[in-house]
């Protein structure tokens, strides 16, 4: 339990017996830690510093610098805002006649002195001549430090440069030898605090992913959700998710290397880092399981909420395949994109079939098919590959395949992705109107005095985050569609030539393409050749120049 509790102390009091209250409220605050109760006691004296003993050994200085700071998750605390701060201090040095050499003002957390402001502080003081009155003033101790050890790194060098540093809240008389014991009270409070925080929020993370959410930074391919309950989730992001997919399924082939695989992906668009990718495939979240870390230091995998990018046989044949010593086939790959043909060429001296190999020049690499057998022919590979190839672009499909091939994609593919998204899309609609709805009540119920305006921030917060991420998927969904529409546009010439971009086929669609249409009387010093083409093919395919000399009829 954390909260705040002032305790105001009348006027008349002197510093002394401020001191000691603030002594012994300090001890109060360490009784309740110890049991686990965390409020932040502190003394409160009115705003006119009146019957006060000026002479002190706490105020007797001329001058000082004001350091006031403000961490992101303390803004919102009664008494912690900067403008706060500062006007407290001013009146302090208003009343004690303490000239006010600089305000600086920082947004930083305390848990090191690496903060922009207190740099530029320091690097003043160091200007300063020793024989100045160099003092830094601030409200509490935890608005100098919450890392004790870094704390009293820092006092020890602002002693060096005859800097004293004081807290007008926790008051310390460094002349006085005991005074190191509260000091070091003053700056432990602050760090056991901190420290209870985040043990609190590491606990509420462990609690949150043993109930299978995911409350943490969504990890590359999805996107963080909030619901209307405040419960945080994760829900995938496209494009990264799809590409993601691709790249598991592409890696439990164990084809190609894995570094490839991610240059290919990022080229798709995922853009991530070497040693990101490799985290990506190590990572269960993308299965649908959640790793949950408990106190023996063991892991535990949970089922997660969230909807999964991979099937978990899937994520198991990857980590078996990058967790053991590999034997990729990419060399072996890239030798057949070379020799797509090995096997269905024939020998013309011995009749036998003619294998590939690269042969070294003296500058570069040759391929060639060649016999084994001593018949010593070969042919130059490349240049068999693109006879091939150009021979196989002369193949259309014929004008009924055409109006055929056309009406299933519009039947079973465009039709029923067109459908869902379209009905998605007015899900999305009606969900926003509901959020704008929400937030009308909740203003209507402000204005009225029913809700509070905290209560009221925190629902207009969570609508707004809510509306945006329903808007988004909204605009994506606006995105498909648009594709579907342009996939439903295919030019003629897309869908007629489909082995234009034969070249850029994997090698083993090459070689399946091969296996159906195998080349035939093949002339190895012109490259000329025929394709054997089966009676299926003979039916839907044709050759471009009897489809012009038809349109020309």
């Amino acid at each position: 339990m954390d909260g705040v509790v002032v305790i105001q102390v009348k006027k008349e009091f002197d510093v002394n017996l401020r001191q000691l209250y603030s002594n012994l409220l300090l001890f109060v605050t360490l009784y309740l830690i110890t049991h686990g109760v965390f409020f932040q006691l502190s003394i409160s004296f009115a705003e006119e510093y009146s019957v006060v003993n000026k002479s002190n050994t706490l105020c007797n200085m001329k001058s000082a610098y004001l350091y006031v700071r403000v961490s992101t998750d303390e803004q919102k605390r009664k008494g912690y805002s900067l403008p706060e701060q500062e006007d407290r201090l001013l009146k302090y040095c208003k009343y004690y006649d303490i000239e006010v050499k600089g305000i600086y003002r920082e947004d930083f957390s305390a848990k090191n002195f690496n903060r922009p402001e207190w740099n530029q502080l320091f690097s003043e003081i160091k200007k300063k001549s020793s024989g100045e009155d160099k003092n830094i003033l601030f409200i509490k101790w935890d608005r100098f430090s919450r890392n004790i050890e870094y704390a009293y790194e820092m006092i020890g060098k602002l002693r060096r440069y005859k800097t004293i540093a004081k807290a007008i809240d926790q008051p310390i008389d460094f002349s006085v030898p005991e005074s190191t014991v509260m000091l070091a009270v003053y700056l432990a409070v602050p760090e056991a605090e901190n420290t209870r925080r985040a043990q609190n929020t590491a606990n509420g993370i462990r609690r949150a992913k043993l109930m299978g959410r995911y409350p943490s930074k969504a990890p590359l391919g999805f996107i963080n959700l909030t619901s209307m309950d405040g419960k945080k989730a994760i829900a995938p992001k496209e494009p990264e998710a799809g590409i993601i997919k691709w790249a598991f399924y592409q890696v439990s082939k164990n084809d190609h290397k894995i570094t490839e695989i991610m240059k290919i992906a990022n080229d798709k668009g995922l853009i991530c880092s070497r040693s990101h990718f490799f985290r990506i495939l190590h990572n269960p979240v993308y299965c649908g399981l959640i790793p949950v870390k408990l106190d023996s230091s063991e892991e535990q995998v949970v089922k997660g909420l969230h909807e999964p990018l991979i099937a978990e046989t899937l994520f198991n044949q990857v980590q078996s395949v990058i967790n053991t010593k590999r034997r990729t086939t990419a060399k072996r790959n890239d030798l057949q994109s070379l020799f797509f043909l090995r096997g269905f060429l024939t020998c013309p001296v011995c009749d036998r079939k003619l294998s590939g190999s690269i042969s070294k020049g003296r500058s570069k690499k040759y391929p060639y098919y060649h016999c084994h057998y001593g018949c010593k022919t070969r042919i130059d590979a490349v240049f068999l590959n693109d006879c091939y190839q150009n021979k196989l672009q002369q193949l259309i499909l014929s004008n009924n395949t055409i109006e055929l091939f056309k009406n299933i994609l519009e039947d079973q593919n465009i039709k029923t992705q067109k459908a869902s998204y379209v009905y998605a899309q007015k899900v999305l609609e009606r969900k926003i109107k509901e959020e704008g709805v929400t937030l009308s009540r909740g203003r209507k119920l402000f204005i009225a005095g029913i809700l509070k305006i905290d209560d009221y921030n925190e629902l207009k917060k969570e609508n707004q985050a809510s509306t945006k991420n329903l808007k988004k998927e909204a605009r994506d969904i606006v995105v498909k569609l648009k594709a579907i529409d342009k996939k439903n546009q295919v030019e003629e010439k897309a869908l007629v030539e489909i082995f234009q971009r034969f070249s850029e086929f994997d090698v083993s669609d090459k070689r399946h393409l091969v296996n159906l249409i195998p080349p035939t009387d093949i002339d190895f010093k012109t490259g000329a050749l025929s394709l054997n083409l089966n009676q299926a093919f003979l039916k839907i395919l044709s050759k471009k120049s009897n489809r012009k000399t038809n349109k020309k009829k």
